[in-house]
């Protein structure tokens, strides 16, 4: 049984690569288009860790991390946080609310994979 990343993001065309990208390294995937999107796809199914995008409608990314650590399946999921602004304070915000890492936009699928899989818990 491959590991399942949960992906969430506005963008579809991103959703794509990083699916792609992911798939390649033998990830299952789901996608999320937004916050509450996301939250829906969390119904007690086992996600190794999420992939979430830091500026979204809806609910947002910070807000996004803050509800899934209050899920208790979920609460110890690593989340990698995606995003355009290298701001100290959304990071320290992101870090805050639980993110475990960090991957600023545009980013090779490569790099994603990498991060994903120092991340995945065994």
């Amino acid at each position: 049984m491959g590991k399942t990343v949960l992906i969430v993001d506005d963008s579809a065309s991103l959703r794509q690569v990083v699916s792609i990208a992911l798939r390649g390294a033998g990830y299952e995937v789901l996608e999320g288009c937004d916050g509450k999107d996301a939250l829906t796809k969390l119904d007690g199914q086992k996600v190794h860790l999420i992939i979430s995008d830091v500026n979204m409608p809806n609910m947002d990314g910070i807000a996004f991390v803050k509800e899934v650590k209050k899920l208790p399946d979920y609460k110890f999921t690593p989340i990698i946080m995606l995003t355009t602004e290298s701001q100290e304070a959304k990071k320290q915000e992101g870090q805050a609310a639980g993110a475990k890492a960090w991957v600023v936009k545009p980013f090779k699928p490569e790099q994603m994979v990498t991060a994903v899989s120092k991340l995945i818990l065994p």
